[in-house]
This record gives structure tokens, sequence and C-alpha cells, in this order.
């Protein structure tokens, strides 16, 4: 068997459950297991979940277990009012330093990690470059506290890379998402009747569609991508074009000063600004992504693109309300629908599923073994006297004791 066996972490996040869906449809994934403390949010057919958080020690029996080759790491939480500080920096900071060791130690079979970031690891100030490249540093410290986050864990897997420089260690920082199934910070704004904006500020933004962020990812699990690669889809757009694409007015209502204040009044009435937004709708930020192009990677959409499908989404959204019902994971029906001889079939052994190649390694494997040796029976009716004077047959039922020695030795 020498397919991909993969482990995703934060398996019940949008990106770990369409990375997973994603590599399901690869014929060289042979495994896939998903871990997370909560359940998975799609449908998935041959991915393996397992409820578990970041203990280092579950991890790492569940990666040597299932010899697992390629971890990727997509937990990081990147918008601040989806948790507090406290549980943010549990998962972001503490939480990698527990997957990586994990993925690291003698006998580790792990040779490649990927660790989904984030653009805010350059953060957002006035002298920023126009396009920041992944060798640059950040131009000054860390601002909030997801930013401190992010640096970091960044921090932490950089660390694991030069302590194994045998294994390939992949970091790619994603621009901001933007896409229908997205819920973030970014695209509650745009969804507003008016777009807020910081008087007297018009920043750049740089999107990236949803289905190029897992599709980012599914290419660094394919390919050997060492380093760091921005993840940004090509163009920026300035807030007031943001909002004529959207067919929005744009709301100057945060003043320059103390804007802050006006934010958490905004906050009260339901439009929470967390202080990394607050940042970027100051100043902007704009990533040079030629590296991860040159990696391979064709990007699905630009900026403008996704910019236009989330408005395009967002006109026809009260007609597609009622058009299904989200998936729930139930776990006696999961387990139903893949264990089940009657959704299996009469293929008990699962052989069914196994490709070509997979069915001639069984093959040879099987052919491999040793040759059972034939049990050597006493002829019916014939017996000797041991010392005792007792007759011993070949039947342990005549006697009921053992059988033969010889016949009991063998296997």
């Amino acid at each position: 068997m020498t397919g991909r066996r993969v482990l995703i972490t934060g398996l019940s996040t949008y990106w770990g459950g369409r990375l997973a869906q994603s590599l399901e449809r690869d014929p060289d994934t042979e495994v896939i297991v998903g871990v997370s403390p909560g359940d998975p949010t799609c449908e998935l057919t041959r991915t393996e979940y397992v409820r578990v958080g970041t203990q280092h020690a579950l991890l790492a029996r569940i990666v040597q277990a299932a010899r697992i080759d390629t971890v990727i790491d997509t937990r990081l939480i990147v918008d601040s009012i989806m948790a507090s500080g406290r549980e943010a920096h549990e998962n972001n900071v503490i939480g990698t330093m527990n997957i990586l060791a994990a993925c690291g130690g003698p006998g580790s079979p792990v040779r490649k990690v990927v660790f989904k970031s984030s653009a805010h690891y350059y953060g957002c100030e006035r002298d920023d470059p126009a396009y920041f490249t992944e060798d640059m540093r950040r131009p000054h410290p860390p601002r909030t506290p997801i930013e401190q986050d992010i640096v970091e864990a960044e921090r932490a897997v950089a660390a694991f890379a030069q302590r194994n420089p045998e294994k390939t260690v992949t970091v790619l920082r994603f621009a901001n998402g933007l896409g229908p199934d997205l819920t973030t910070t970014h695209a509650r704004l745009l969804s507003l009747p008016a777009v807020p904006a910081i008087l007297g500020f018009d920043p750049r933004y740089q999107f990236i569609a949803e289905d190029d962020i897992h599709g980012v990812l599914d290419h660094a699990a394919r390919n050997d991508l060492p380093g760091a690669y921005n993840a940004a889809a090509d163009g920026v757009l300035a807030l007031s074009e943001i909002a004529s694409l959207l067919g929005r007015p744009l709301a100057p209502v945060l003043p320059p000063w103390g804007t802050g204040a006006a934010a958490a009044i905004l906050g009260r009435a339901g439009v929470k600004l967390p202080p990394e937004v607050l940042q970027q709708l100051r100043y902007g930020r704009g990533l040079d992504n030629r590296r991860l192009k040159a990696a391979g990677y064709r990007f699905g959409a630009t900026t403008r693109e996704t910019v236009q499908a989330f408005a395009e989404h967002q006109r026809v959204r009260g007609l597609r309300a009622g058009d299904g019902e989200r998936y729930r994971y139930e776990r006696e029906v999961e387990e139903f629908l893949r264990w089940s001889p009657a959704v299996r079939g009469d293929d008990g052994l699962g052989l069914g599923r196994l490709s070509r190649d997979q069915l001639a390694e069984l093959a040879r494997a099987l052919e491999a073994l040793p040759e059972p040796r034939p049990a050597r029976l006493a002829p019916r009716g014939a017996g000797e006297e041991d010392s005792s004077g007792t007759l011993r047959t070949g039947s342990p039922s005549s006697s009921g004791g053992a059988a033969d020695a010889e016949l009991a030795a063998d296997p």
C-alpha cells in the first residue's frame, strides 16, 4: 500500500471538511483521518472521524497507529469574535505546539506538515509595502491578540521545521476569504445595507474565493511545498470599489480618532468589529502570490470575480433560503452507512473498495504466507499404551483429555 495517508486536524471547520471531501476524490489518497472536538459539518464518505482535541499524546497514538505521513492543520482561529481571547490562544498557540509534538519524535511516520495560517501574520500599518512577500518580516510588533497568536504559532512551526529537516513543512498565509458559505466578520459587513468605513480612509482589499482556499490546501497536500506561501487572489480593490460592485453605498460612520469606542457602540447595535478588522478598515493589505503560482497552483477567481460572485449570491439569497436542509452529523447513521452489510452488499471484506494495485499487493502478501503443516492424526481405532498402561488414541473425546501431543503442537 503506497497511497497517501492523511490526518486533518479541525475536521469540524468548514475548511477541514471541504479539504476532506476533495481528498476523498483522490485515488492516490489511501487513508483520511479527521480529528476535531466537534462533529463534522459536511457529508463524508471514507474519512474516518475521531472526536479528539489537541492532546498530543492521543494524537501521537493516532499518527503511529494509522501510519500517517501527511498532517494538515486547519484549526487556526483568525476572527476574534469567534472565540474569547483565552480560547483563541489555547487553540492557536498551545494547540499548534501539541500537534507539532505529535508529528515529531523518533520513529514518527510523518513526512509532511501543512499549517493553515493567515495574512494577519503581516498586520496592517500605514507604512506597509504595496504587497507583502513571504520573505518579509513584520514591520511592527503585533497590535492585536489574534496577530500575536498567529506570530507565535508560526514561530513554533518554524522551530519544528528546523528540528526536522527531513520533513516538508508548509505554511499557507491566506488572505480574507469570501464566499456564500463563509461566516466571517467581513462577510457580515459586506452583507449590510451600507458598507461601514472609517472617515478619510479607503483601504485596499484582497480576497480569496472559498473554492480556492480548499484548493490551495489540497495542492499543498499533493505536492511538496517547503516554506511559506501567500494564498491570495490576483488583484486588489479599494473598499469603495467593493461597495460599488455590491451595489451598496459606502458609509464612513467610524471616526478616524476614537475608532474603537465608536466600534463598541456599533457592537451594541449588532455590528461587531474586532480590532484586527478595524486595522484593516484603516490601512488595508496586499499579498504577493507569485511564489504559490510558481509552485503550480492556478487560482480559479480574481479578487474582483470573488466579490462579484458574492454580490450575485446576495441578490438571490432569499430565493435559495429553502433549497435544502444543512448537513448534520449523526454517528449511528454514519456507522450504518459505512459498515452495514445491507449497504455494503455481499462483499463483507470490503475487497470491492480496493484498487487494482491494492488487490495485487494483497495477493502478494497472501502468497508470502508460510504453508500450514498438515495435522498428523492417528489411524481410526489405533492406539498405544503409555507408561501408566492407559490407552492413548488420536481422539481427545475418548478419554476427556487433550488431543495427541503432536497434533496439539501443530498450528
